[in-house]
C-alpha cells in the first residue's frame, strides 16, 4: 500500500516555506531569499519515500492584495488550500504570532484540510523562547499537530515529513519517483535568475522585477544557450539592474549561470538583458505568459 497526496504550505512572507520544501524534497526546487514576494507562483516539490509521496505546494506568502499580481498570488493560496489533502502552516519562531497568522489560521480552518503547524527557525531559539513559540502556535486554535523544526539545519524535518505522509490518502504515486518538481523548465530557470536579483537589490526593485526565459538552445558542442530578459517598471530601476558599467547585470548573470549549470549538469551560456515594461504587475497578458495564474 502506498500513500500520496498534496500538502499546501501557507504562512506569512519569510516564514521559511521555500527552504522547508527544498529540505523535504532533498534538492532545490524553490528559490530562497529574505525578501517578501520571493514566491510568486505555485511551486510543487515532490518528495518520495519507500511507500509514500508528498507533493508539497509552496504558496506565495499570504498578504493583502495590492495589484493584479498580488491578487493572483492570493487566489493561488485559496485554491491550493481548498484542493490540498493537508495544510502545513509554517510559522517563523523568531517572531510573535500576529494578526496575519490568525488570518491564515482562519483560512486553513475554512478550507477544511487537515492542519499541521511547523514552528520554524528553532535553531535560533533557546529552550524558553522555543516553548513560548510553541504556546503561541497552539493559541491560534488550529486542530493539528505542532512540530518545532529548523528548515535550515533539518532539525525536526524528518519527523514532520513522516507525519504528513501518514495523513495522505491511499494512492499510487502521482509522479515518477525520480521527479522533484513539475515546474516547466523555462520557469524554473527564470526563477534561478530572479533569485540572484533578489539577493542583490533593495527597497522597491526586488518587487518590480520579473524574469522571462525566451529561448533555450543546445549547440553542437553541448553548450546550452539561454536567452532571458529581466522585466522592470522604470528606467531608474533598469539603471540599477544594469549597474555602473554593466556591473550588476554581469554579477546577476554570472551567479545565475552557475546555479543553472548546477541544476542542469551542463555548460551554460546565459544571455541576459534588461527591459522596461511599465505596469507589468497589472498586465494580465504578461502575467499569463509568465505562468502567474
Amino acid at each position: 500500500m502506498t500513500r500520496a497526496g498534496f500538502v499546501a504550505l501557507a504562512g506569512r512572507p519569510n516564514a521559511g516555506k521555500s527552504t522547508l520544501v527544498n529540505g523535504v524534497v532533498g534538492g532545490k526546487v524553490a528559490i530562497v531569499s529574505d525578501k517578501p514576494q520571493t514566491t510568486r507562483r505555485e511551486i510543487r516539490g515532490v518528495a518520495t519515500g519507500p511507500d509514500w509521496q508528498l507533493v508539497l505546494v509552496d504558496l506565495p506568502g499570504v498578504q493583502r492584495p495590492r495589484d493584479v499580481l498580488t491578487e493572483r498570488m492570493q487566489r493561488q493560496v485559496e485554491r491550493a488550500l481548498a484542493d490540498a489533502d493537508a495544510a502545513l502552516f509554517v510559522l517563523n519562531g523568531e517572531q510573535e504570532a500576529g494578526p496575519g497568522d490568525s488570518y491564515i489560521a482562519r483560512a486553513i480552518a475554512k478550507a477544511g484540510a487537515t492542519a499541521v503547524i511547523a514552528v520554524n527557525k528553532v535553531d535560533a531559539l533557546d529552550r524558553a523562547r522555543t516553548l513560548a513559540a510553541l504556546e503561541s502556535a497552539a493559541a491560534l486554535g488550529l486542530n493539528g499537530e505542532i512540530f518545532p523544526i529548523s528548515a535550515k539545519t533539518g532539525q525536526g524535518v524528518p519527523a514532520l515529513a513522516e507525519h504528513l505522509a501518514a495523513l495522505m490518502p491511499e494512492s499510487p504515486f502521482l509522479y515518477p519517483p525520480g521527479d522533484r518538481s513539475d515546474l516547466p523548465e523555462r520557469v524554473r530557470l527564470a526563477e534561478l535568475v530572479r533569485e540572484q536579483v533578489l539577493r542583490r537589490t533593495r527597497e522597491e526593485v526586488p518587487h518590480a522585477v520579473e524574469v522571462e526565459v525566451d529561448e533555450i538552445t543546445e549547440r553542437d558542442d553541448g553548450l546550452v544557450v539561454i536567452e532571458a530578459r529581466m522585466w522592470t517598471e522604470s528606467e531608474s530601476q533598469k539603471g540599477i539592474l544594469i549597474g555602473r558599467g554593466g556591473s550588476m547585470v554581469r554579477a546577476v548573470g554570472t551567479a545565475a549561470r552557475e546555479e543553472i549549470e548546477a541544476t542542469l549538469g551542463r555548460r551554460v551560456h546565459l544571455d541576459l538583458s534588461v527591459r522596461v515594461r511599465r505596469g507589468w504587475r497589472r498586465d494580465e497578458g504578461l502575467l499569463d505568459r509568465l505562468g502567474i495564474e
